[in-house]
């Protein structure tokens, strides 16, 4: 499981920087997005729908934990 901490940053940011790390991981693996911005959640979840990778949104205190977990390739 990777961490990837993009609390105070402002979308587009935290998907950008999610983009990024998923490409390095294998299929299967987890990406956890730590985030505030309040956009995070929906721009990632319909990315990561857009992709095959499947998303999970936890709230934790003042952020979310946005759980991504790698797909197949197509």
């Amino acid at each position: 499981m990777t961490t990837l901490d993009a609390r105070g940053l402002a979308c587009p940011l935290p998907l950008t920087m999610a983009k990024r790390r998923m490409a390095a991981l294998e299929p299967g693996e987890t990406l956890v997005v730590l985030a505030t911005d309040p956009e995070a959640p929906v721009d990632l979840a319909a990315w990561a729908q857009d992709e095959g990778h499947s998303f999970e949104e936890r709230r934790g205190e003042g952020f979310s934990e946005l759980v991504l977990r790698k797909g197949s390739p197509a």
